[in-house]
Formats: structure tokens, sequence, C-alpha cells
């Protein structure tokens, strides 16, 4: 009995320190993706300020109403554009992010997984009879523990898919709007 408990506790810490690994990888990986959205949203600020202030003096220095018209259709287009690459570069973000976090837990779950079952067969091996109840819930909690992880699994990758759909149709609909704006604004012309 003595060497079960031992084999217990060895694979307690085990998993103990695993999951601190992985606590502390995600937490890495998490400051990552903070850290580049940080970056994006500051370099975006930063040119939409200086873009702002260069248009508001051209369209200042405008000589009548047709050439205000005129320069706001001229700016409206490369507002868009530069919104749907934002957009785009959030969603890449987001979307590479999900997929380390993904990666570093499906390993971690799998190696645990594999060690709980070479401890559940060496035990199973060596187990005294009468103990194979016992052995038994071991292995359909393992099982059951396994199911719940890959169904966890698939419904972040559907969140995650839905969330990189959103994003492309949100995309879509503004540069479609901001399309028609420039129309609009030409056709008076």
């Amino acid at each position: 009995m003595f060497s079960y408990q031992d084999q217990f506790s060895a694979a307690t810490k085990a998993n103990l320190q695993a999951h601190l690994d992985l606590i502390n990888n995600l937490t890495a990986k998490a400051f990552e993706g903070v850290e580049k959205i940080v970056e994006l949203n500051l370099s975006a600020t930063k040119a939409t300020l200086e873009e702002a202030t260069a248009a508001a003096k051209q369209l200042a220095s405008a000589k009548d109403p047709q050439e205000l018209l005129s320069l706001a259709a001229a700016q409206a287009q490369p507002g868009a554009e530069k919104a749907t690459a934002y957009s785009r570069h959030l969603a890449g973000i987001v979307s590479s992010t999900q997929a380390e976090f993904t990666k570093a837990a499906e390993a971690q779950i799998s190696e645990t997984s594999r060690k709980l079952s070479a401890l559940i067969d060496e035990i199973s091996k060596n187990a005294p009879p009468g103990s194979e109840q016992a052995v038994s819930i071991l292995k359909a909690t393992l099982t059951n523990a396994n199911a719940a992880y890959e169904q966890l699994s698939k419904n972040s990758k559907q969140a995650v898919e839905t969330l990189e759909a959103n994003l492309a149709n949100a995309t879509k609909q503004f540069t479609a709007a901001a399309e028609k704006t420039v129309a609009s604004t030409r056709a008076k012309k």
C-alpha cells in the first residue's frame, strides 16, 4: 500500500507542477496578446490624430462648399480602409492568442491524461483482489474528464470562429457603408 501512496503523491505533485507551469504559460501568452493589442491601439490612435489634424487643416482651407465636399469624400475611403485593416489586425491578434492558448492547454491535458492513464494501468496490474471496482471508477473518471475537455475545446474553437466571423461581417458592413458614403458624395458633385 505504501508504494501506491508514493506513486499517487508523486503523480499529484507532478500534476500540480504541470498545472502551475500551464498557468504561467497561459498568463505569459495573455500578456503578450494584451501587449500586442495595446501596441495596435497606440499606433492606430497616433496615426488617427495625425491624419485628423492634416484633414482638419485641409478642410479649413477649402474655399467653397463644393471643395469641402470633395475633400470630405476623398478622406472617407482611406478612413474606411484603415478601419478595415485595424479590424483584421485585431482579429488576427485575438485568433493567434486563442490558438496559442488552445495549443498549450491541449499539450498539457494530453500529457497529464497520458501520465494518469499510465499510473492507473500500473495500479490495476498490481491491485489487490477486490479492488477492480475502484480501478474501474478511476478509469471512468479519466474518460469523463477527457470527454469534458474535448467538449470545452470544441466550444472554445466555436466561440473564436464566431468572433472572427462577427469581426469580418462588421468590417464588411463598415466598408460598404463608407463606400456608399463616398459614392453618394461624389454623385452630389
